[in-house]
């Protein structure tokens, strides 16, 4: 039986994960888009893995840069996720107008009041059909678990209330 691509797409949208921002900077230019393709790889060393679609504008600039960061999306940040999505009509540079954005070691844009973030070295990008998978070094992490987690299931976003609360219980 062949799998089409619609098929695989709805299959994956049954997976329930993390949204994060994967976000870059080289000679000014910012770039940055929504994933939940992004996973730990080692704790020690620390390294992680994104994967990135090879046409995006982002995959560009971190080849560039050697530098990138994951941040980690709380509940009340989904308009951050649909903007770097490119759902809302909010384009390039003016998406972070939409929150605060600090910088640390790399000097990739950290987004202020997430989850987490993970500041990152690119180790290595494995090309894999349309994406490559960038490996990167976590030279720093900034957490503000206070928060609940956003989380894309089903084509669309939302929480994880029932985890949550027996956490709390």
């Amino acid at each position: 039986m062949t799998v089409t691509s619609q098929t695989f797409i709805q299959g994956m949208r049954q997976l329930a994960a993390g949204v994060t921002l994967i976000t870059t900077q080289y000679e000014g230019n910012r770039a940055g888009l929504t994933a939940t393709a992004v996973c730990s790889l080692s704790a020690d060393p620390p390294q992680l893995l994104a994967c990135i679609n090879r046409q995006a504008e982002t995959y560009r600039i971190v080849q560039s840069s050697g530098a990138f960061a994951v941040n980690v999306l709380a509940s009340h940040q989904q308009r951050l996720a649909e903007a770097f999505a490119g759902t809302v009509g909010i384009y390039g540079d003016h998406r972070f107008d939409l929150a605060e954005w600090l910088t640390l070691g790399t000097g990739s844009p950290v987004l202020s009041g997430c989850l987490a973030t993970f500041d990152c070295r690119l180790v290595e990008a494995v090309p894999a059909a349309t994406h490559s998978i960038f490996i990167g070094r976590v030279e720093e992490v900034t957490l503000n678990p206070e928060h609940q987690p956003l989380v894309y299931a089903g084509g669309d976003y939302g929480l994880i209330a029932s985890l949550l609360n027996t956490a709390e219980g």
